[in-house]
């Protein structure tokens, strides 16, 4: 009898799974009550995959041997809590690909803020190391269709609180934790103590053989620590104190003691600016030393990386007003970020769907460094309530054209005018992408 795997979800995550689980001899049916995107339609049709849309057979998957779970359905989705009941295992994606995945090494990256950077930096000291890597998960291909379809010896991999929840055996070699700040809270049942717990199964399985590498300066994580049984080799990060084994920042050099190899060099010539990306640096630059990279390398690329699309990304100066898209900050913690590294007077485009933001938390930074806020939503009352008392002038939109020409006639030459929203996009674009790649297409009509 095959192994019969129900993949609830159609996404990136569940196609991936599904010509993963294909391929190793698994019974497949995949099972998405929304309608499937034509790309991944395709991918099904030429793997010969039969799937459902617009619906779920209950019978059919409550018949399953295991679920994959896409990490976008919640615990309570009415099939979820069925299959639960029924006391069919539930996997994650990751679980799926970890099985399959031979001698190769995972390189494990989560965190609230960052891991998207932190991930790519990563990626491209392996690159520039000259070694068989690829970078996966929330970024780039799924981690299960890379071990389905181009299999490589090492596997840098971008992982939410979603995907660990359904872990089982997955093993990180190499596991970081770059941060925990409130965040989908929405999931947690609004508890921030199981979203942290989420956050820390990346070390579950982990050995003696292992490495976990975390920032020491977050009070999260450091408050959460003492707490666990830890079987593997802490490497911290900090820009407070000097650290004996991890990584640290005094003054403006960066020193990693990793084993007997030991790097240093100028936080002046890190690619990526901002304090937010230098714990973003040290983090894949230890992750690179514990690879067995050699310094040169790891100093090269960490001078002549790019930053991604959509995470404080320049756009264009446009008559001594700069623009900058940062719409991949779908949280206020991200949105905190990137004001902390403003040295420019800014106007800020905020707003779109509200996961229960506290915008408190930003209040102080917008005081100092914000001169107009522009507010690009559907419902914007929670934002301007915030900021009313602290902002002079608050406009409100409702598209990206709107939002970038009331940004230009308030801004004067020496401003930046930033997009950094707080909020995820769903009320007016299709996805944080779409609301950058429409920010910057206004920018580019001015």
């Amino acid at each position: 009898m095959k192994h019969k795997l129900i993949i609830l979800g159609a996404g990136e995550s569940g196609i991936g799974a599904a010509i993963l689980g294909k391929k190793e001899g698994y019974e497949i049916f995949v099972s998405d009550g929304g309608t499937i995107k034509p790309v991944y339609k395709q991918e099904l049709f030429d793997n010969g995959i039969e799937f459902e849309e617009g619906q779920h057979s209950i019978e059919r998957i409550l018949s399953a041997d295991e679920v994959m779970k896409s990490p976008g359905i919640p615990e309570k989705n009415e099939m979820v809590k069925q299959i639960r009941t029924k006391g069919i295992p539930v996997i994650s994606e990751i679980e799926l690909a970890y099985r399959f995945k031979g001698n190769s090494k995972i390189v494990a990256i989560t965190g609230s803020n960052g891991k998207s950077t932190t991930t790519a930096l990563t990626y491209h000291i392996c690159q520039t190391a000259g070694l068989s890597a690829a970078m996966v998960g929330n970024i780039g291909i799924s981690f299960a269709k890379q071990v389905a379809v181009d299999p490589k010896e090492i596997y840098v991999v971008e992982i939410s609180s979603f995907q660990l929840d359904d872990i089982k055996d997955f093993r990180a070699d190499i596991a970081v934790l770059l941060n925990i700040t409130e965040d989908h809270l929405d999931r947690y049942d609004y508890k921030f103590e199981k979203y942290i717990n989420s956050k820390f199964r990346i070390i579950n399985n982990q050995t003696n053989q292992d490495y976990f590498i975390y920032c020491e300066d977050d009070e999260v994580i450091m408050q959460k620590l003492p707490l666990l049984t830890i079987h593997t080799n802490p490497l911290p990060f900090s820009m407070k104190h000097e650290v004996k084994k991890g990584g640290y920042i005094k003054g403006d050099q960066m020193m990693l003691r990793i084993q007997e190899e030991r790097v240093s060099m100028s936080i002046y010539d890190f690619a990526l600016k901002g304090k937010h990306n230098n714990y973003n640096t040290m983090a894949a630059g230890i992750a690179a030393s514990t690879l067995g990279i050699r310094k040169e390398k790891i100093r090269e690329a960490v001078k002549n990386f790019h930053s991604l699309e959509h995470r404080m990304e320049f756009v264009a100066m446009v008559r001594g007003v700069e623009f900058i898209n940062d719409s991949k900050a779908t949280n206020v913690n991200s949105t905190w970020f990137a004001l902390e590294s403003m040295n420019k007077p800014t106007v800020l485009v905020l707003g779109g769907v509200d996961k229960g933001n506290d915008y408190g938390l930003i209040a102080d930074l917008v005081k100092e460094k914000v001169k107009a806020i522009v507010c690009m939503g559907v419902d914007n009352k929670k934002i301007i309530e915030a900021f009313k008392d602290i902002v002079p002038v608050i406009v409100e939109t409702d598209s990206a054209k709107k939002a970038v020409n009331a940004s230009f006639k308030l801004a004067t030459k020496g401003d930046v005018v930033m997009l950094s929203p707080a909020c995820a996009s769903f009320d007016l674009f299709k996805n944080y992408e779409d609301r950058g790649v429409q920010f910057k297409n206004a920018v580019k009509e001015l």
